[in-house]
């Protein structure tokens, strides 16, 4: 079937990859996560694992706050571990990279407007998993 909608969870690839994240041991999900994003991020060429990063970066997000709970029939069925928090930016780094990049998983779209939404939700992913600022003193107050 493909890929059959915009969200993070709506190709056949990604919903894959939740099974693999649901047959594993609880103790390996992680691994199995960071994985894929560090592939991802360090891939030339051709995104081969592009989709499972979106939805790795989905479930990493679904922990930060201002995330979205993932509840999707296509999202994993078992629970995810708490996420170390150096995820939060492999992620999102993950998420540039698939972006960035014109021939993976961006080319899928043959609907501008579908793309245009796909889209969407990865920056809207990238702004929930982006570090926050850090707070710096404009001055001394005593």
């Amino acid at each position: 079937m493909g890929t059959w909608d915009t969200g993070p969870f709506d190709n056949d690839t990604a919903a894959d990859f939740t099974d693999t994240l649901d047959d594993a041991k609880p103790a390996e999900r992680e691994a199995l996560i960071r994985g894929v994003l560090t592939r991802t991020v360090d891939a030339t060429g051709w995104l081969t694992e592009g989709e499972e990063a979106v939805a790795a970066a989905a479930l990493i997000a679904a922990q930060c706050l201002g995330g979205d709970p993932i509840d999707t029939r296509f999202g994993p069925a078992e629970p995810m571990p708490a996420f170390s928090d150096d995820l939060r930016m492999l992620a999102d780094q993950a998420l540039a990279r698939i972006i960035s990049d014109e021939a993976g998983p961006a080319s899928n779209w043959v609907d501008p407007e579908g793309w245009k939404r796909w889209r969407a939700n990865l920056n809207r992913l990238r702004t929930v998993l982006a570090p926050p600022s850090p707070s710096i003193p404009l001055f001394d107050v005593e």
